[in-house]
């Protein structure tokens, strides 16, 4: 039995998916501040806060629970900078109790939901897990925080980890019944397809005098899709006892900039994507694109999806069907 911690988010329930696709039994720990629990299965779904020891401790046991992927935490790089206590608290406080309550009941391994935050604002135009993790902003802190927390068990054999560093998900499931819905959003591809799709408010753009080729922030998306997999091959890595603790960064190698994106929506929707402009948010980096050879090398993964016009076709099939569902209230 897989335990995953927070399975009714975005990329958690993704990963929801997945197992089910594969047959793989899991069990979904989430609090649902931020998650949707019609994105789990009601009886793999238990309510709670994964930094109740005993709860997660209880779980473990009676589901006997034999790895745990960590997707549980608070993801707003601005929010976390106007609110760095909260960030800290959540992902590593609570992230902490989760641990004790895996180690109480003997669960041994750990798939990690990491982030490319932690390497902070490199200059280099591709980045490895070589490359040094200086933060810039809390949310990125709370993610290396946490990487250091399990190296530092893994060194000491309490456990077993792989940490993934994610660049942007994005995308949404085939069906269109799953995909980005956040309140309040601020992705650039839902908020573009609801600029396109509502036609009330502007695409806010945050930024454009950036050291890039068009002034504009460059980033690495990749699919939830791929983004599951990946956790499926990390999982099956730690199984087979190969790894003690390592981390990958999963992304595609393409940087894309939020010009090249918005033009991307543009000619999927065939609609023009109106645009403000507005100063930077303060603690995004100019440039964050991944190279993957190492994930490709460990994990026997590749991006399948993640080619920019996939990811905006399927989120904008999951717009239109809520936009539909919205409409018809």
């Amino acid at each position: 039995m897989i335990l995953i911690t927070g399975g009714a988010g975005y990329i958690g329930s993704a990963f929801v998916r997945a197992c089910q696709a594969r047959g793989v039994e899991f069990l979904v720990l989430d609090d649902l501040r931020e998650g949707n629990a019609n994105n789990v299965p009601r009886e793999r779904l238990v309510v709670g806060d994964i930094g109740n020891v005993e709860l997660v401790s209880s779980v473990c046991r009676r589901h006997e629970v034999s790895a745990v992927v960590h997707f549980a935490a608070s993801c707003y790089v601005g929010a976390s900078v106007e609110s760095p206590l909260d960030y800290y608290e959540n992902n590593v406080v609570h992230g902490i109790g989760l641990l004790r309550g895996l180690i109480a009941s003997g669960v041994r391994k750990v798939v990690f939901s990491s982030s490319c935050a932690t390497y902070g604002q490199p200059d280099v135009d591709l980045i490895d897990e070589s490359t040094l993790q200086r933060p810039i902003n809390p949310y990125g802190e709370t993610k290396l925080v946490f990487e250091m927390l399990l190296r530092d068990l893994a060194a000491a054999g309490v456990l077993d980890a792989i940490a993934l560093r994610y660049f942007n998900a994005a995308g949404a499931d085939l069906s269109g019944n799953f995909g980005e819905e956040h309140d309040p959003e601020t992705h650039i591809i839902p908020k573009g397809l609801t600029a396109v799709l509502e036609a009330r408010e502007p695409f806010t753009l945050f930024g454009n005098d950036y050291p890039t080729p068009d002034g504009t922030c460059v980033r690495d998306y990749i699919h939830i899709d791929d983004l599951a997999t990946a956790h499926l091959h990390a999982l099956d890595l730690l199984k087979d006892g190969r790894t003690s603790f390592t981390a990958a960064n999963l992304g595609t190698g393409r940087g894309y900039s939020v010009r090249e994106v918005l033009s991307c929506i543009e000619d999927v929707t065939g609609s023009p994507v109106p645009i403000v402009a507005m100063p930077r948010r303060s603690g995004d980096p100019p440039r964050l694109v991944a190279n993957p050879s190492f994930a490709h090398a460990l994990l026997g993964w590749k991006a399948e999806r993640s080619d920019l016009a996939t990811i905006v076709g399927d989120a904008w099939r999951f717009a239109k069907s809520r936009f539909a569902v919205r409409g018809s209230r």
